[in-house]
């Protein structure tokens, strides 16, 4: 995955939750037995505080574009 990163020029962390540590914390997932993660977003300060989340509105094609400008509203250009 780190190549993917490195060629998509994020200026952000990506991560990779295999065992679902993350979507337990933050109630993305029910149980570990979970076989998926509900599709959510959620923006984390430098402290890895929840500042934002998405979870109904999520749309294919839009949510980027939404989470962008929500970014730069919170965190400047």
């Amino acid at each position: 995955m780190a190549e993917w990163v490195s060629e998509e020029g994020f200026q952000y962390e990506v991560w990779t939750d295999d065992d679902r540590t993350l979507a337990m914390y933050y109630g993305a997932a029910d149980s570990e037995s979970s076989n998926y993660a509900d599709r959510v977003t959620m923006l984390l300060d430098g402290n890895g505080d929840l500042i934002l989340e998405y979870t109904d509105s999520i749309v294919f094609g839009t949510h980027p574009e939404e989470v962008y400008q929500d970014c730069l509203s919170i965190f400047g250009e």
